[in-house]
């Protein structure tokens, strides 16, 4: 059986539509889809997003090795993190170089971090973060008591500052981008999911109903997961289980960016398999598809040059994108794809453009 967010009631109550998500009771929308895109990329929209998995990392004894064991875990480097509360976006990675998650990790302080994965890859994560753990200082403890709201949207800050206590909106108010501000209890990250500026919400699970009905009434309106997954895509934000997987490396998804090879004598879960990648040649890329006829680009349609059906790659995501009105996708692709290509479509190849994998960034076409 499915679980349910503390949220479920609110959902219902709000008349969302429920489907199953990752073994998760959510709603797919309120209504319209494409209005709740909509409403995100101009005013402000909120999101349940408690069925993420929320851990903080402690020492097991007095003085720990936390910033040691995530520099072991992470392909990318905590070391970078020197302000309290700045967040790092970073894969974890197997030997073989895959990615078992992607995740935020925030530094609050040399004794505590706290990390958000992914809800469908749960019991994956925190058994290898044990499992890597042994030779460390470090507790893990996963946050079940929490709740998560994310409020997005090029409003979201003011409207969330009228529904948050006072003593939020202090810590909340002087964020940058990419930071996280502790407030006790509660906790809030400038940080999400939809290329547009807002919070991530974190508080306990028995304050969070109040929250959305005070959010609801600040002119804050409920979006569900479709509205999540086309902004995330607009914005060029990569799916797990769909752009990077554990037979992927983050050098083949558009991720290269995240992993810190410097200094050279950090060793890091999966480096030596990314050196040989990179020694062998990259041979494929994460790039953006714009479709120039109709249809709907999806995941694992076929894509080709035009002088040349041979298949040169794959949809990993695809959609249609309300904000440019026309169907656009990420693709795993040969490195000389080109700026061109067909992509099959029900048996018929379809023009499309190559593009930077990034297509709508803070409500603008890019």
């Amino acid at each position: 059986m499915s679980n349910k967010t503390i949220l479920f009631d609110k959902h219902v109550e709000y008349k969302g539509k429920i489907v199953d998500f990752a073994g998760w009771q959510m709603p797919v929308n309120y209504g319209s889809q494409i209005d709740e895109h909509h409403q995100v990329r101009t005013d402000a929209g909120m999101f349940d997003v408690s069925h993420m998995v929320i851990v903080d990392l402690t020492p097991k004894q007095e003085s720990g090795d936390i910033k040691a064991y995530l520099q072991f875990l992470l392909a990318n480097d905590v070391a970078k993190l020197q302000d309290t509360g700045k967040a790092l976006y970073s894969c974890m990675l197997n030997e073989k170089g895959g990615v078992i998650d992607d995740l935020i990790v925030y530094y609050m302080s040399d004794e505590w971090y706290r990390v958000v994965i992914n809800a469908g890859t749960r019991e994956k994560d925190l058994a290898w973060m044990n499992k890597q753990s042994s030779h460390f200082n470090v507790k893990i403890k996963e946050r079940a008591d929490l709740a998560m709201i994310a409020v997005q949207g090029p409003n979201a800050r003011s409207k969330a500052f009228k529904a948050l206590p006072i003593d939020v909106v202090e810590a909340a108010t002087p964020l940058k981008r990419f930071f996280g501000a502790d407030c006790g209890d509660w906790f809030v990250g400038r940080t999400g999911y939809t290329g547009e500026d807002g919070f991530e919400i974190m508080l306990p699970e028995s304050e969070a109903p109040a929250l959305w009905d005070k959010l609801a009434s600040s002119g804050v309106k409920p979006c569900g997961l479709g509205a999540r997954d086309t902004l995330r895509l607009e914005a060029g934000m990569n799916l797990y289980g769909n752009d990077m997987t554990e037979d992927t490396s983050p050098l083949i998804s558009g991720l290269g960016w995240t992993i810190a090879m410097e200094p050279a004598e950090r060793h890091f879960i999966g480096r030596k398999a990314l050196e040989d990648e990179k020694a062998a040649g990259v041979t494929q890329k994460l790039v953006g598809i714009v479709l120039q006829e109709r249809g709907i680009l999806r995941s694992h349609q076929k894509v080709a040059t035009e002088t040349n059906l041979t298949t040169q790659g794959e949809v990993t995501s695809g959609t249609f994108s309300p904000s440019l009105q026309k169907s656009i996708a990420l693709a795993r692709v040969s490195v000389d794809i080109g700026e061109s290509c067909t992509v099959e479509i029900r048996g018929k190849w379809l023009k499309a453009s190559v593009v930077k994998p990034v297509f709508v960034r803070d409500g603008q076409p890019v």
